[in-house]
């Protein structure tokens, strides 16, 4: 006999923009899922950039999305919407939520849901969509990658970039990741990376131009980061950016993307239409989900910590010393 669904629930909130200090447990309403929504009880949340931003003020919800928090999570389907046939009551999925992650239960669109992957714990899928959305639209989709091709990832021991650096392997892409440690030079070698670039002691642009350059290049850094990454690039070399952790206002030569006939691309994915992200889950669904059966890649958690500790995952988040992803579990 299953139990009757409670009229509210516990979720992660904020009533002015701030610092980590002004996030709290509220009691909400429980979401009633659209016809082409499934209700997921969440078992863990993601902490993402964009999470950051909301909290401060910078990153409002979309039009229609909810208020709260939280752009992935895992969990178990708690009811189908009648236009959602594919999911039963007690699947277990991981899925891109359109807000509203930081909860006890959240809406979902059920074709933004995939199966937890085999050989991968529930708590751990939690840490995979919103990177694999993103590097798998942005390097992949509609793109044709070769094998062999360089990518350049910056940033590559956080969520983004060690999802990079293992898609880009397991896809056959020759991949170069910047750190800046020799822990986070040894972690992402261990991803698979055929090249860790300390930035604190090499040049990333010398360590490409000896490679030929690259024909993709990842950067969550911007800064003085665009314009190397310009003379970093290959010719046709396609540069996408994804954040900018040291600021996105900067005076720069753009004769390079004429005379390299370079393409330079910004990304977000929140605000992309509900079709096209079904396309993304159904892509990876179809050519990276199988993969984690035969390990070629996996989860990177680096820490779990209970919803009520959201404002120390922020902190940790945006101190940058983490390896992967950072989970909430209500």
């Amino acid at each position: 006999m299953t139990s009757p669904m409670p009229s509210t629930m516990r979720a992660v909130t904020f009533c002015k923009p701030g610092g980590p200090d002004v996030l709290e447990i509220s009691e909400c309403p429980l979401p009633q899922p659209a016809s082409n929504q499934v209700l997921a009880r969440v078992t863990a949340a993601g902490v993402n950039g964009p999470d950051l931003l909301q909290r401060q003020g910078n990153y409002p919800p979309p039009k229609g999305a909810s208020e709260l928090l939280g752009l992935e999570i895992s969990g178990t389907v708690a009811a189908v919407g009648e236009d959602a046939p594919r999911w039963r009551v007690g699947d277990r999925i991981c899925a891109l939520t359109h807000g509203g992650g930081y909860a006890e239960y959240v809406a979902i669109a059920a074709n933004h849901c995939l199966p937890v992957p085999e050989g991968v714990s529930e708590v751990d899928a939690a840490g995979l969509p919103e990177t694999y959305f993103t590097v798998w639209s942005n390097v992949f989709l509609d793109h044709e990658v070769s094998e062999g091709a360089l990518m350049l990832v910056h940033g590559g021991a956080g969520g983004i970039g060690s999802t990079a650096v293992q898609l880009g392997c397991a896809m056959g892409l020759r991949v170069f990741a910047t750190v800046s440690s020799a822990d986070a030079a040894d972690f992402v070698l261990g991803l698979g990376a055929e090249r860790a670039i300390n930035y604190r002691e090499e040049d990333f642009v010398d360590a490409c131009r000896e490679a030929g350059g690259a024909d993709i290049i990842l950067d969550i850094v911007g800064g003085d980061y665009i314009a190397r990454n310009f003379k970093a690039a290959r010719h046709d070399g396609r540069i996408i950016q994804l954040a900018f952790r040291t600021g996105s206002k900067v005076e720069i030569n753009l004769m390079p993307i004429m005379l390299k006939r370079l393409q330079y691309a910004g990304s977000t994915l929140r605000s992309r239409p509900a079709e096209f992200k079904a396309r993304i889950a159904a892509g990876l669904e179809r050519t990276i989900w199988p993969k984690f059966a035969s390990n070629e890649v996996g989860p990177v958690t680096h820490a779990v910590l209970p919803l009520d500790g959201a404002d120390e995952a922020h902190r940790l988040m945006e101190s940058a010393r983490h390896r992967g992803k950072i989970l909430l579990t209500p």
